[in-house]
């Protein structure tokens, strides 16, 4: 292994040879009684022996059901004990999983439940109703299990021989679908070395140990919250704390019942906590080490204000959910992190690329790529997207626009299809949303493109306003003639209640064109 130019952790050139049943059976046999997994609302705490437990009686009940070792399994559940346990322990039992998001529409849901040939859906009864609606739409039969997310035991009453299938660092594992915002979703398939690999970084750049432990409230049916905050933890041997769903009102109270080492956000948690916080209160929360926050840009100014408001540094990073999540990341040194950049690679070997190809120098803007042992082999049954998006030299097309800097720091200014070419030029929809946020009266921000007969394209400004915030567009335009000037303020601004967000709270900019 060759140690990155800044000096961080050993980047990974090949992915592990152990396989999640591996680590499983290594903490049920190390530290069978060390916390894996804390459920807020019941305050229960579940162990590593809890979670092997769990992987049997799971694998016993899937052979029981027909299904084979590499049949995919698909959940359409919230956080909870039994999610997590399901997740990990179908894939420890040689099992796909295929997690289903729950904000899906009803032709999404159908499309990828048919797509990724998954036998069987474990759900819950608060999804059932919308689960059946979908398989109305699937021309082949699929098994429904319903369960309770809080249930301490399930599938013990499973009898019959357990089958235990070779597993290795190749073994497809989890099967995970794009949001899909300008077609079908596509099945990113990622084997267990993809998924250690990334884990393994994760947990190498923070310093992870057992005596860690996350509170994280990103759905299981997102990257982030799938390998960062369980797969990373998992490994490292260290626990987590899993609501259900994120609240303003209790997360300060998990952080003083529960503990939390470190805490795993989204740009839109941290809008909303800071919103929330009190003004001119000290937090203090000495036992937490850091924040972490990933999925979407985090804009400086909300990054200051909230290591000033709560006392907690935050960790700028990104991942995809084609690499297994991390793919950047900031040090874990505070002086040696930089604002509004998600960081160094992490990880992967990271390019800019020119619309011809070729590598570009730092400073210089296009695409960014990325290769490393976390990044997917291919999407499941789509030769043509899997070559569109790899090369023939393992290196994966992102579709983010990005540059690095002169101490090889990555800058991610947008996606491809979302850049704004206003009279020629290109406008980064980041550089916008950064302006408006600015404004003390704004909480949330987005700019697209849209069609104008001068220029070919214009901008539009969705944005949410802080509770009890008056502003009006005159008092948004004057704001961004400061600090825009006149060619880069929007044309058009709208006022929404909320803006539309993937899984992960990331905005989902094209959908505001609908």
């Amino acid at each position: 292994m060759a140690s990155d130019p800044a000096g961080q952790p050993p980047l990974l050139t090949a992915a592990p040879p152990a396989t999640l049943r591996a680590v499983l059976a290594a903490h049920a046999a190390r530290q069978p009684a060390h916390t894996f997994l804390i459920t807020p609302e019941n305050g229960r705490a579940y162990t590593y022996a809890d979670l092997a437990q769990q992987a049997r009686h799971l694998g016993a009940s899937l052979a029981a059901r027909g299904l084979a070792p590499g049949d995919t399994i698909a959940t359409l559940l919230h956080n909870g004990w039994q999610t997590a346990a399901i997740f990990l322990g179908s894939m420890a039992r040689g099992y796909v999983c295929a997690p289903l998001n729950l904000v899906s529409q009803r032709s999404q849901l159908a499309y990828v439940i048919g797509h990724s040939d998954c036998k069987l859906v474990i759900t819950s009864s608060d999804y059932e109703e919308q689960l059946m609606e979908a398989l109305e739409d699937v021309s082949r039969a699929v098994a429904v299990v319903v369960i309770d997310v809080d249930q301490p035991a399930l599938f013990a009453g499973a009898t019959g021989a357990l089958p235990v299938p070779a597993l290795n660092a190749d073994s497809p594992a989890l099967l995970m679908y794009t949001s899909g915002t300008t077609g079908q979703p596509k099945g990113a398939l990622l084997t267990h070395g993809n998924l250690l690999a990334a884990a393994r970084t994760v947990a190498a750049w923070h310093g992870l140990t057992p005596a860690d432990r996350v509170l994280s409230s990103l759905p299981l049916y997102h990257i982030n919250g799938q390998v960062i905050a369980t797969v990373a933890p998992f490994v490292s041997g260290g626990s987590i704390v899993a609501p259900h769903r994120f609240s303003t009102g209790n997360w300060w109270q998990m952080v003083r019942w529960h503990e939390p080492t470190w805490l795993n956000m989204v740009p839109t948690i941290i809008a909303y906590l800071l919103n929330a916080a009190e003004p001119g209160r000290t937090h203090v929360y000495p036992k937490v080490r850091f924040g972490r926050s990933a999925s979407a840009p985090l804009p400086p100014e909300q990054h200051k204000a909230f290591e000033r408001t709560f006392g907690i540094s935050v960790i700028e990073a990104m991942g995809m959910t084609e690499s297994a999540s991390v793919v950047f990341c900031n040090p874990q040194e505070p002086a040696r992190r930089k604002y509004g950049t998600p960081g160094l690679p992490c990880g992967v070997e990271a390019r800019v690329v020119g619309l011809d190809g070729a590598v570009l120098g730092e400073g210089a803007t296009g695409e960014l790529m990325l290769r490393g042992p976390n990044v997917m082999r291919a999407y499941y049954k789509s030769p043509e997207q899997t070559r569109a998006a790899l090369d023939a030299d393992g290196w994966l097309h992102t579709g983010d626009l990005g540059y690095r800097d002169p101490d090889g720091f990555y800058f991610v200014t947008g996606r491809i299809k979302e850049l704004i070419i206003k009279g020629g030029e290109n406008i980064a929809p980041r550089e916008i949303d950064e302006a408006l946020l600015k404004h003390p009266a704004v909480l949330e921000a987005a700019a697209v493109g849209i069609p104008d007969v001068n220029y070919g394209q214009d901008i539009l400004a969705c944005v949410v306003l802080k509770p009890g915030a008056a502003c009006d567009e005159r008092a948004l335009r004057a704001h961004c003639l400061i600090e825009l000037g006149k060619f880069k303020t929007p044309r058009e601004f709208r006022f929404l209640a909320e803006l539309p967000k993937g899984a992960s709270g990331k905005v989902q900019r094209l959908k505001l064109l609908e």
